[in-house]
């Protein structure tokens, strides 16, 4: 089939291990607060279904996970409910679940509309005590990480288009990451509070990778420092409750 260099990419992670080792940063992170065991988990933006299949693992036998993505892209299908959706709206009645997760979703859903329409989402269907996963690259990032360009995420729109086909055939560019200041008002608009995972997210890498550049890195920040500075990181990582 010959390669159409404006056909939308997809961005989904394929890679079993990477996958394996990001569900289990999320995890330790999200355990930091709440107990996974018995809880009714939806995951937006299954993928390859790792992290679902990971998060129903430790929900155990009393526990639900359901996963949601527009395409069917999963390697893994045992252990969660997959449902394909359009567009942000969610299948679920309100208030149906103890956790949500949204890793690196938020900046593929669409512009700022959308975004607003995907947190708005999240708290319809989040429990009055529930607890949300937010990851999501910070749009002012030196290195744009879905296509390894330095600067994309900061051109204007037609701009970025022009330097993605010249470098890597391929246009449009297709990602909407957030800066912090508009995070934050989109968070507030939707009826959330955050609080910033940096610090938690640095020590669940260094004890998922152990012996690893990331190990090496964790031990060099203390965690409430990152948390501090979380909105100059290369990449958000926030919890989220309903206000």
């Amino acid at each position: 089939m010959d390669h159409n260099p404006s056909e939308k990419s997809s961005h989904a992670c394929r890679n079993l291990d990477s996958r394996r080792r990001k569900a289990e940063k999320i995890i330790r992170i999200l355990e930091q607060e709440r107990s996974l065991l018995g809880a009714k988990i939806l995951d937006i933006g299954a993928g390859a279904g790792v992290i679902a299949a990971q998060l129903a693992e430790r929900g155990g036998a009393m526990g639900k996970v359901d996963a949601v993505d527009l395409e069917d892209q999963r390697i893994v299908h045992e252990g969660f409910t997959f449902t394909r959706v359009e567009g942000t709206t969610l299948p679920f009645p309100e208030e149906s679940f103890d956790v949500v997760v949204s890793n690196h979703v938020i900046e593929h859903v669409g512009d700022r509309s959308a975004q607003l329409d995907h947190l708005r989402e999240i708290h319809r269907v989040l429990r009055g005590d529930g607890l949300a996963y937010l990851a999501v690259p910070n749009r002012w990032a030196l290195v744009e990480p879905h296509y390894g360009l330095a600067f994309l995420s900061w051109l204007p729109r037609r701009i970025a288009d022009s330097y993605l086909r010249v470098t890597r055939n391929r246009t449009p560019y297709d990602c909407h990451p957030p800066g912090p200041l508009r995070l934050r008002r989109l968070l507030r608009t939707a009826g959330l509070q955050s609080t910033s995972a940096a610090g938690s997210a640095i020590q669940a890498m260094g004890e998922v990778e152990k012996g690893g550049f990331a190990a090496h890195f964790a031990a060099l920040f203390p965690s409430r420092l990152l948390d501090l500075i979380w909105a100059v990181l290369p990449t958000f990582i926030l919890l989220l409750r309903r206000a």
